[in-house]
């Protein structure tokens, strides 16, 4: 017999308190760049950059996600150190130069999605 107490009567159903960590046991980088990243990963599945293609493309809320990225990591770039920040800002202008590739009529320099943040990003 085992002395864990099941957290529900559905041995079917998943303890989500034991799966779950503590927030307050989480280190702020590391909320930072998990959102960083999950921003970056919503932004290439909007411009298509996936294996599916253009089956979820959508330049419009392309432009909301890495807008927000930009804004995250201008943001916080000085307080997770540049060994976190140097390779969100390099996926950043990647998917800035993948928005303005996949523009049918690309934005001036300066006015693309998050530019307001990181200045013209030029390829």
């Amino acid at each position: 017999m085992s002395d864990a107490t099941p957290a529900t009567d559905n041995p079917g159903t998943p303890d989500y308190d034991a799966l779950t960590r503590d927030i307050a046991e989480v280190p702020a980088v590391e909320v930072i760049v998990t959102v960083a990243v999950n921003l970056m990963s919503a932004a290439a599945v909007k411009l298509g950059l996936t294996d599916e293609g253009d089956a979820h493309k959508d330049l419009d809320e392309a432009r909301k996600l890495i807008h927000a990225l930009a804004g995250l990591l201008d943001g916080s770039a000085t307080e997770i150190s540049s060994f976190h920040a140097a390779p969100l800002k390099d996926g950043l202008k990647s998917l800035q130069l993948a928005f303005r590739e996949a523009s049918v009529v690309p934005d001036e320099p300066g006015k693309g999605p998050g530019e307001k943040y990181t200045g013209a990003v030029y390829g």
